[in-house]
């Protein structure tokens, strides 16, 4: 008879270990009949350049932590509840019909396993318990049931010893599986990073149980140096045998990388398929399949689940837990209320809890560093835009929120990725980030021209002002083209991509240069730190104007930190050398008050045309979108029958 939730059953009996028993009877891995495996506990991550704490912690003692391993010392302590060794139970029983969770493991020697619930208020309790004494490989099975945590709180393990040593290894969380499970695959999109992409899929193919819950790894070669130039790359395709498809093409960007991998997928299975999208130049922990799969296998309908991002160059660091977009205001990346942005998951608060997620917070959009979509998703709202990269993500996500499928960033499931910090704005890809901006924000909101033009005008102004001038002219060339109207994305916006990068080259502080190649003397480059924002900022924005028109710089040249480098501050130079955001260079901003009145003449015509010109436009971009996002407009960007 099976124990009720909340309580604890081994095998064999406790502190009697049957000498009869069958170890591997008492397996509690992934192939337990009609239990599906949601999460493994892992004591130590990928990689040795990722914190062990963000797995399990050793809060009193010491133990030694292996991947799937931990030993306890006498008198020690163990607790997994971190951001990777909890479960978050509050979404399982928002997005799930699953009513209770198991967590098995084996354990050797003595000491106590407890299992722990939290709730909204982060107050913890006790749910099942068991002690073992001088036990062999027993195996333990702990109940929950998930019924307290609509607003907050999760689950986790706690294991301790006493004067002996105790080892706990093969954890899992498990619940009762689907019938039948959802098949999944993965999609990785890559552009001239090799040994990123290499080491993402070598990661994957290295664990086992992970792989086990993939179909085939689809990976989408856009660059011109390909994957398959690599013998690396034949040893790991080797390994994967026929699990591997790896498809060279034209580069369109992650949009068109990416929805080639859901072409490919839909086009085997129409219907109980996952995609999984996943970056090439992400860290990856592997456990993250595990995780998405087996929750979107028993969300109580389909259900884009998406990985949280952690900063690769600071990897204790949560980018942001939940997010949305300010879609009129040209915004994407706000964290919702209540949420965990860029916050060190190993700090602990003033009463010396940790850093975890106890309340749910639900998002609105995820990003495509790891996402999951189901196929049933695509079939009812169309595939992504052709939008070569920026935005595709957040406009699939509120286009699918709009036709009723909502998104969960799944706290748990993560990957390491560039740190968006560290990235500079002065950058190509800004085109893509405005004019895809104005696209989604024609197809998803009212398109209010005054929010719209106010924001563009204002952006405007603080490039000119800064002496970005080849940032304001990549932000009016993409207004410019966003007004030619949808016909921009019939080549999947390949020669945009080509031309805003020549365009860019025309103008010198684009450019980032090395300090020791610069012919500078030191003595203008003297740094000069920004003394606060302004209070009043229009009015501070009209004096800089001012001030640069008569030519009256409070600062002829100097040295402007990274953080420091706001408009404000930047006006006041004649010249100043900038670093630029990666910390590896820096910029050369010199003022040309003839090219600065060429701009803004130049946007204040743009921007009057896009408020004349915004209503048609905005019915012209929906009345687009059915043909732009289906499978037949995608098979002839492929040069593919959209049959196949």
């Amino acid at each position: 008879m099976p124990a009720p939730a909340g309580t604890a059953e081994t095998a064999p009996a406790v502190g009697v270990p049957s000498p009869d028993a069958d170890p591997a009877s008492a397996d509690p891995g992934p192939g337990t009949p009609g239990r599906l495996v949601i999460q493994r506990v892992l004591f130590r991550g990928p990689t040795a350049l990722v914190p062990e704490d963000l797995y399990a912690q050793v809060s009193r003692g010491s133990a030694h932590r292996e991947r799937r391993r931990v030993e306890l010392a006498p008198g020690s302590q163990v607790t997994t509840n971190t951001y990777f060794g909890r479960i978050h139970a509050t979404y399982w029983q928002r997005w799930t019909d699953v009513a209770e969770v198991e967590a098995s493991l084996l354990v050797r020697g003595s000491g106590l396993v407890r299992l722990y619930a939290s709730d909204t208020n982060r107050v913890s309790r006790i749910v099942a318990a068991q002690e073992v004494h001088d036990v062999d490989d027993a195996a333990i099975v702990l109940r929950a049931a998930v019924d307290r945590f609509v607003d907050g709180g999760g689950l986790w393990l706690e294991f301790s010893s006493d004067v002996d040593r105790l080892e706990v290894s093969d954890v899992r969380w498990t619940v009762d599986a689907p019938a039948p499970a959802r098949a999944a695959s993965v999609v990785v999109c890559t552009y001239n990073r090799v040994d990123d992409c290499l080491n993402t899929l070598e990661a994957l193919v290295d664990d086992a149980e992970p792989l086990a819950c993939v179909s085939v790894v689809h990976v989408v070669d856009q660059g011109s140096d390909p994957l398959e130039s690599r013998d690396r790359f034949a040893e790991i395709a080797a390994r994967y045998g026929d699990r591997l498809h790896y498809v060279r093409q034209p580069n369109l960007g992650g949009a068109g990388g990416f929805t080639r991998g859901i072409f490919e997928v839909l086009g085997e299975a129409r219907a109980g398929a996952d995609v999984v999208l996943m970056d090439d130049d992400v860290q990856l922990e592997p456990e993250i399949l595990i995780r998405l799969t087996a929750f979107a296998n028993r969300t109580t309908k389909p259900t884009i689940v998406g990985g949280q991002m952690l900063n690769l160059l600071h990897p204790t660091h949560l980018h942001i837990g939940a997010e949305y977009a300010d879609i009129e205001d040209l915004a994407v990346g706000k964290p919702m209320p209540g949420t965990l942005r860029d916050k060190d998951l190993l700090a602990v608060d003033e009463e010396g809890r940790p850093a975890v997620q106890d309340r749910r917070v639900d998002t609105e959009y995820n990003g495509w560093w790891s996402c999951l979509i189901p196929a049933e998703i695509v079939d009812a709202i169309g595939y992504p835009l052709p939008l070569f990269f920026q935005w595709d993500d957040v406009e699939f996500g509120y286009r699918a929120r709009h036709n009723g499928f909502p998104t969960v960033a799944l706290p748990g499931a993560g990957v390491w990725h560039a740190d968006f910090g560290w990235k500079d704005w002065d950058e190509w890809h800004r085109f893509f980030n405005i004019r895809n901006g104005l696209i989604t924000a024609a197809l998803r909101t009212e398109f209010s021209v005054r929010r719209v033009g106010g924001r563009l005008a204002t952006l405007l102004g603080h490039y000119i002002i800064g002496m970005q001038y080849g940032l304001a002219v990549t932000l009016l060339e993409a207004v410019e083209e966003f007004l030619q109207g949808p016909e921009i994305l019939r080549d999947g916006s390949v020669a945009a991509a080509a031309r805003i990068r020549e365009i860019r080259a025309a103008y010198p502080e684009t450019t980032m240069h090395q300090l020791k190649d610069l012919d500078v003397d030191f003595r203008d480059m003297t740094v000069v730190r920004d003394r606060g924002e302004p209070g009043m900022p229009r009015l501070t924005w009209l004096k800089r104007v001012v001030y640069q028109t008569i030519d009256r710089p409070a600062y002829r040249n100097g040295l402007v930190p990274a953080g420091d480098a706001h408009w404000w501050h930047v006006a006041l130079f004649e010249k100043a050398v900038v670093t630029d955001m990666s910390e590896m260079g820096v910029r050369v901003r010199a003022r040309d008050r003839a090219l600065a009145l060429r701009l803004a003449k130049r946007g204040a015509r743009t921007l009057r045309r896009l408020q004349k010109d915004a209503p048609s436009l905005v019915e012209r971009y929906r009345a687009a979108a059915p043909e732009l996002t289906s499978r037949s407009n995608w098979a002839r960007l492929y040069g593919l029958d959209a049959d196949a």
